[in-house]
């Protein structure tokens, strides 16, 4: 699915993040910024150990990644020039800040991106893995921050939301439609 917001193609594939030829690509990563399992892991294998060395320099100068902020690499062996390392929040029922941590992993990933350049990003659905963010929830935030955030800062040409699984990638599309019939 595309569509345009402000001059930003918003893109809604189905398709595997590692393999997008965006100026970068944002990890779902842990605040340890070892790697890990999903998206991590498959960053983390795609791009080889330059992207892992260049988190631990990373932890050495500024000590993990707290939820909500994000940190920038090298691409490694990906096609994207860049990695986005992004820490999205755990699930507890929406009593912790979820909304607004996870917002803030969006906003901090796109603020990154624009700090370096970047004028394409490509996305996964943060926190909706392992860290049980229901995807319908974090779909609305997602889309909607992006949204907001290309239209006060132009100069990203596409913005691209990556999604693994059919499902995830229908509820996103739908989440986008309900947004742009409001």
């Amino acid at each position: 699915m595309e569509d345009f917001t402000s001059k930003t193609l918003l893109r809604i594939i189905q398709g595997d993040i590692t393999e997008q030829n965006t100026e970068a690509i944002v990890n779902a990563a842990n605040s340890e910024l070892l790697g890990g399992g999903g998206v991590d892991g498959a960053i983390h294998r795609a791009g080889g150990p330059q992207i892992l060395e260049e988190c631990k320099l990373i932890r050495v100068q500024q000590g993990k990644c707290n939820t909500g902020n994000a940190v920038i690499t090298g691409g490694g062996r990906l096609k994207s020039k860049y990695v986005i390392h992004a820490v999205g929040p755990i699930w507890f029922g929406g009593l912790r800040g979820e909304d607004d941590l996870l917002r803030s992993a969006y906003i901090n990933s796109l603020s990154l991106a624009k700090e370096h350049g970047i004028h394409s990003i490509s996305f996964p659905s943060i926190s909706t893995g392992a860290y049980r963010f229901p995807v319908k929830r974090a779909s609305l935030i997602a889309l909607r921050t992006v949204n907001e955030f290309v239209s006060l800062y132009p100069g990203f040409k596409e913005v691209r939301f990556v999604l693994f699984s059919e499902s995830d990638y229908k509820v996103y599309e739908n989440s986008w439609l309900e947004i742009r019939t409001k």
